[in-house]
């Protein structure tokens, strides 16, 4: 579709915008058509700034992350607690936004973060972590940190004693018994599970490094 010659709106109204139809009304009522109706312009207008829905949903998508901050940490062997930060803050910025979450999984591609992958990356190196660990590790976050995050932004906001929610006594004794033995709300068992895997990618890091 051809772009108007001058531009009606800004990109970051429109995108702003966007994010509001979807935090008010859900992903699925969101459509260019509604946007365009919403900012009081004909859909012609939008694509002058992006090229089509996917460009606007990548943009919507890192609005989404836009606000998630990096952890204040300098580099030393204490390093995963920077990745924990930053797990923590992703997950508060996603949540903000919790029926924008399913948005990061189809519209953002890992090439438009590489910039942030190379800061972490560059983190790691100074804090002595082995090279040959870093893409487990930033790879790995990325998908505990996601499928952690959005199914949890998919769901009703539980508290500790609804983590499993509508477990019955009778017939789940041994869930119902973990469930009360359990003193961990959601978001500490996410830092807890962030924790237990950087630490398990380097407790045997002796014993697995590459010869020569």
């Amino acid at each position: 579709m051809p772009r108007p010659s001058k531009p009606l709106i800004s990109r970051s109204a429109a995108v702003a915008a966007a994010l509001e139809i979807i935090d008010a009304e859900g992903l699925e009522s969101f459509s260019v058509p509604r946007l365009a109706k919403h900012l009081g312009v004909q859909a012609p207008s939008l694509y002058y700034h992006f090229a089509d829905k996917a460009e606007l949903m990548s943009a919507i998508a890192l609005q989404v992350i836009g606000d998630v901050s990096l952890p204040r940490r300098k580099p030393g062997p204490d390093w995963p607690e920077y990745f924990v930060t930053l797990g923590l803050n992703f997950r508060q910025g996603v949540l903000r936004h919790r029926r924008a979450a399913p948005v990061l999984l189809q519209a953002l591609p890992r090439t438009v973060l590489l910039r942030r992958y190379e800061d972490a990356a560059q983190f790691l190196a100074a804090s002595e972590v082995p090279a040959h660990l870093h893409i487990q590790i930033l790879d790995g976050m990325e998908r505990l940190t996601l499928g952690a995050v959005l199914t949890e932004a998919v769901r009703s906001p539980s508290g500790r004693a609804t983590i499993f929610p509508n477990v019955d006594a009778a017939s789940e004794p041994a869930l119902t018994g973990a469930l009360a033995a359990n003193d961990r709300s959601s978001k500490r068992l996410y830092e807890e599970m962030i924790r237990s895997f950087l630490h398990g990618v380097v407790r045997d890091e002796p014993a697995v490094a590459p010869a020569g």
